[in-house]
């Protein structure tokens, strides 16, 4: 298999006959691995032949699964192994420049691909496919130094949460050649054909960068029209203050006075923003769990589009932090997420995945402690009138949101790693909790029942001064 670390829970494709015009190459390892087979059942009856006994009848019995499982897994990693089926003077199709490829058929959607050599030397392509329909796919790769093309068998790995959806997140690896450091890749149902004819998309991570930024925060996905303008900008600049340098965010539609604060964070350096255009392929879902409603994918895609984040940005920064824009994870002890990192990396080593608890601040029960008259024409919630906190309920878990490091995490969902190379911790809440201002899932508690939590004024003063900079710059500058 490409990815040991992958194994686990991954759907089998299915093994089919060789298409008309396949590579000769692929024929020769199935009568290879038949011939394995049969060997084998010689094997069983030579050892087994005559033997009285059930213990012994066990034993041979045993012995001989044993010898088919390996001779079934090593024709596995023949039928996986590249393989030259062309060669050409110079690679051809064309570049794929949109955020999502749908391929031939609809059932397979292709985000982006990353070079991963953290086991083997693998191509894994981010995609979203139909859990049930996409049983066989090939990656083709064009080598530009020897003018050959070799196609590889891709194991197509379905992310585990998928929440009853009937498509979802999904690893598609695919070993690369050897003698050869692709930069493209195409992606077919078959292992013959015609390549001018597929969607190139670009190899990311294939040099290794050196760290531009320590913290980069995930963000997605941005949808209905979204106009919480006050709240956004609050927790931009409390990332900014608390140590974050780059914000990428999964775009599919805001309102337009929130495309001229986007515009301005771009500008200035801060923000990056991803088009997330996946209602023009599938019927999306804001829910997380599928109603049997007819949709085909949950919260837009969000799952995919984290996981996306996490390996563009693998070898750009040292900590991805993965929470929505109505969030901020907020230390106690340390006054920003550096200090507050090196603590917990160096009280657990090992270490690559951090949970921090969270915790709904209702927009409902408001303090009148800074009413800002200048904020109150800006569309949103002032999140330092908001400081009281529900108590935990009986019975229920919070949900907790993540600080990881991206090279050790392999897939990832919305509140906890699916798998990754290090240890996971959930981080105490004397340490650091989420702030997380919605509407209340509590409702009917009266205000003497929630808890006064004043942490977020501990940064009030440099809150203030960074808002009101970029209120003036964008949306007071208009009104006046």
């Amino acid at each position: 298999m490409p990815c040991a670390a992958s194994r686990a829970e991954a759907p089998r494709s299915e093994e089919q006959p060789p298409q008309a015009g396949a590579a000769p190459a692929i024929r020769q390892h199935q009568v290879q691995g038949q011939r394995n087979l049969h060997g084998h059942l010689d094997t069983y009856k030579m050892l087994c032949a005559g033997k009285k006994s059930y213990f012994a009848a066990a034993v041979c019995i045993m012995t001989v699964t044993l010898m088919l499982a390996v001779s079934y897994l090593r024709l596995q990693r023949l039928s996986h192994q590249p393989k030259v089926i062309q060669e050409s003077r110079r690679c051809r199709g064309e570049i794929a420049l949109n955020t999502i490829t749908a391929l031939e058929g609809n059932k397979t959607f292709i985000i982006s691909p990353y070079f991963d050599d953290r086991e083997n030397k693998v191509t894994r392509l981010i995609g979203i496919v139909h859990h049930k329909d996409v049983k066989q796919l090939y990656c083709w790769f064009c080598c530009q130094a020897n003018g050959k093309i070799y196609v590889s068998k891709a194991e197509i790995d379905v992310h585990s949460d998928r929440f009853g959806f009937p498509y979802g997140a999904a690893d598609i690896i695919c070993l690369e050649p050897k003698n050869c450091d692709p930069t493209h890749v195409s992606i077919h149902q078959s292992p013959s054909g015609n390549i001018d004819q597929l969607p190139k998309f670009e190899i990311k991570n294939r040099k290794p960068e050196t760290f531009s930024v320590d913290f980069t925060v995930c963000i997605s996905a941005m949808f209905g029209n979204y106009n919480n303008v006050l709240q956004f900008i609050q927790s931009m600049e409390m990332y900014k203050i608390l140590g974050v340098q780059k914000v990428v965010i999964y775009k599919n539609n805001c309102s337009h006075l929130m495309e001229k604060v986007l515009k301005f964070y771009i500008e200035e350096g801060t923000v990056e923003v991803i088009p997330w255009p996946i209602d023009s392929h599938l019927r999306v879902s804001s829910k997380w769990r599928f109603m049997e409603d007819g949709t085909h994918i949950g919260y837009y895609g969000q799952i995919t589009a984290l996981n996306d984040c996490i390996y563009r940005n693998m070898e750009r920064t040292k900590f991805v932090v993965l929470n929505d824009a109505d969030e901020i994870i907020l230390p106690l002890k340390h006054p920003d997420w550096k200090t507050m990192m090196n603590s917990l990396q160096e009280q657990n080593p090992g270490t690559s995945v951090f949970l921090f608890e969270n915790h709904i601040f209702p927009e409902t029960i408001s303090s009148p402690m800074f009413n800002i008259s200048s904020w109150n024409t800006v569309p949103g919630v002032n999140i330092l009138q908001h400081v009281y906190r529900e108590p935990d309920r009986k019975h229920v878990i919070n949900p907790r949101k993540m600080i990881v490091d991206p090279r050790k995490v392999i897939q990832t969902s919305v509140h906890s790693v699916l798998r990754a190379y290090g240890k996971s911790m959930n981080v105490p809440m004397d340490v650091a909790l989420i702030y997380h201002c919605r509407k209340a899932l509590q409702g009917n508690l009266p205000r003497e029942s929630l808890i006064r939590d004043t942490t977020l004024w501990r940064y009030n003063s440099s809150l203030i001064i960074n808002v009101n900079k970029v209120l003036s710059q964008t949306i007071l500058q208009t009104q006046n």
